[in-house]
């Protein structure tokens, strides 16, 4: 291995095209909620019918958001993503701080959070005693890890394979949903609950939560081909295709079971409609579904997050940056940013509970979602002549929606989890005297 300090020789490699970059998004956004949230979503709707259009209205919120990156991402299709637009957008002070929240919590938060819901399953599937969670949760996040050590395209290809493999158990939960179910999917209801608009709001909000994930793309803007078209056809396709897949899941779940029947059942709902459906072996089948569904969204993380570090530390923003920005000659591939996300993930699978921080980080990461999006209307006022590849259609209405979308985020965050916002503003916070250390006294020496 050479030395870090060789590594500016060393260029990422641009070789994910297309269908990796739309696998990497789909496979991103698809991990346990479309499986898992089916009953918190009716339950705040209150109707069937309210429920179809509430993920309707967290789709399209979804798709105003990422038409609005892709514009900006045409126009800088950098590593690093947000990171890289907050940057170019204000200043390197807003950018550090975009991206130290990702990597040091967000960002393994939601790695560590699914190697510990995987570990559930896999313990559950083969009848293992919960001591083994631990240990499963650990070595699927080093395992992916190390996938992703190899050259990117392995990572690319990995994705496209399991996002294939987590769409049959979805194919058939729609398909026997459309063709088998007798239940009505849009004038059922459940009893003793209306529908209110606080009600849809907060059923909306459940279905934002569970299209999270389809910026992640974007931090590998360095390393896919053409990425001024391709980053923008991703992102783009990948959420009207997940909006597609969430619709035509729910609607199928509806029309196998009721809405009712969803309500009672809870989290339980899916794998009950694959006994009743497959019999026996469904319940197995959709295991291995969902299993394969978190590992591919991990991987889609692990394979992002690191190229986030790996951008701050070409700049010296980060503590052994010339670590962090080391590439392997051989394979191009940040291997010391993926280390550090890696332990950071493992730290918290044994001392926290990661699903509760990665909620913590919400409320932060749609702050600087709503500041990219007002950021589009910045770059269009400063560079009013620079032709676009990709333009933002029905402008100024879509990027409008999206941060109307985000605010609404971030007041239900505020209204429901107080706390939780101060901690998150605080965690953010600990990035400012890293930020002075590191950038501001360099630039004073």
């Amino acid at each position: 291995m050479k030395s870090p300090e060789n590594s500016e020789q060393v260029e990422l490699n641009r070789s994910l095209g297309l269908w990796s970059a739309l696998s990497l998004v789909i496979g991103t956004i698809i991990g346990v909620g479309i499986f898992v949230r089916q009953a918190a979503v009716i339950n705040e709707a209150g109707s069937a019918k309210a429920a179809l259009l509430a993920w309707l209205a967290g789709g399209l919120l979804t798709l105003a958001a990422g038409l609005t990156i892709a514009e900006i991402a045409s126009q800088n299709p950098s590593t690093g993503g947000l990171y890289a637009y907050m940057e170019q957008i204000y200043n390197q002070f807003w950018g550090f701080l975009s991206g130290w929240m990702q990597i040091i919590v967000y960002g393994p938060a939601m790695i560590a959070a699914l190697g510990s819901y995987l570990a559930v399953l896999v313990g559950d599937f083969f009848n293992t005693a919960p001591i083994w969670h631990l240990p499963i949760a650990l070595g699927s996040v080093c395992l992916v890890g190390i996938l992703n050590m190899f050259p990117n395209r392995y990572g690319g290809a990995f994705a496209i394979i399991t996002t294939i493999c987590k769409l049959v158990p979805v194919a058939a939960l729609i398909i026997f949903g459309l063709f088998f179910g007798r239940a009505d999917a849009f004038s059922s209801s459940i009893q003793g609950l209306q529908t209110t608009a606080g009600g849809f709001g907060v059923a909306m909000l459940a279905t934002l939560f569970a299209f999270d994930g389809w910026i992640l793309v974007a931090n590998l803007g360095g390393e896919i081909k053409n990425p001024r078209k391709m980053l923008p056809r991703a992102i783009t396709l990948g959420i009207l295709t997940v909006m597609g897949i969430y619709l035509l899941v729910s609607y199928g779940v509806l029309k196998s079971i009721g809405a009712q029947k969803v309500h009672d059942l809870g989290t339980a709902a899916i794998p009950y409609i694959a006994q009743k459906d497959f019999g026996q072996i469904g319940g197995k089948i959709l295991s291995i579904g969902i299993i394969i569904s978190i590992i591919g969204c991990m991987n889609g993380k692990i394979m992002t997050f690191p190229r986030i570090m790996y951008a701050m530390a070409k700049q010296d923003q980060l503590p052994w940056s010339k670590k962090l920005a080391y590439l392997n000659r051989k394979t191009r591939t940040p291997i010391f940013s993926i280390i550090a996300v890696i332990v950071i993930a493992g730290l918290m699978i044994v001392l926290t509970n990661p699903d509760r921080i990665s909620e913590l980080c919400i409320f932060t990461i749609y702050c600087f979602y709503v500041m990219a999006f007002v950021g589009l209307f910045l770059l269009r006022r400063r560079n009013p002549n620079q032709p676009r590849v990709f333009s933002v259609p029905l402008f100024p209405l879509t990027p409008l929606l999206a941060i109307a979308g985000s605010l609404f985020v971030i007041g239900s965050e505020i209204l429901s989890d107080p706390i939780g916002v101060i901690v998150s503003l605080s965690i953010v916070a600990v990035g400012c005297p890293v930020y002075y250390f590191k950038v501001m006294r360099k630039h004073h020496n």
